[in-house]
């Protein structure tokens, strides 16, 4: 057999097995971990920047009601939203 013989039985079979990874896809806990981190910070970001929003507007439009309460509750509600859209698409159909 030559080397040309060679390398491209090695490309083939490499070919074969990410062929088959991508038509059989295992799961891995690393995937699963970065859905965790994905839908984690899909909740925080909003959360948190609502919490922010609230205590500017606080200071710039006071109300008879907290600012910042309504946007964190606010931040939660879209977060959640955009995690479920999130794991709706993960999710195996």
């Amino acid at each position: 057999m030559t080397d040309k013989d060679t390398a491209s039985e090695a490309i083939r079979r490499r070919t074969q097995r990410m062929q088959k990874t991508r038509d059989e896809p295992q799961y891995s806990p690393l995937n699963g971990l970065g859905v965790f981190g994905v839908i984690g910070w899909s909740v925080a970001i909003p959360t948190v920047g609502g919490a922010f929003l609230g205590m500017w507007l606080n200071r710039v439009a006071p109300q008879s009601f907290s600012w910042p309460i309504a946007l964190i509750l606010g931040g939660v509600v879209l977060g959640g939203m955009v995690a479920w859209s999130w794991i709706d698409k993960t999710r195996d159909k």
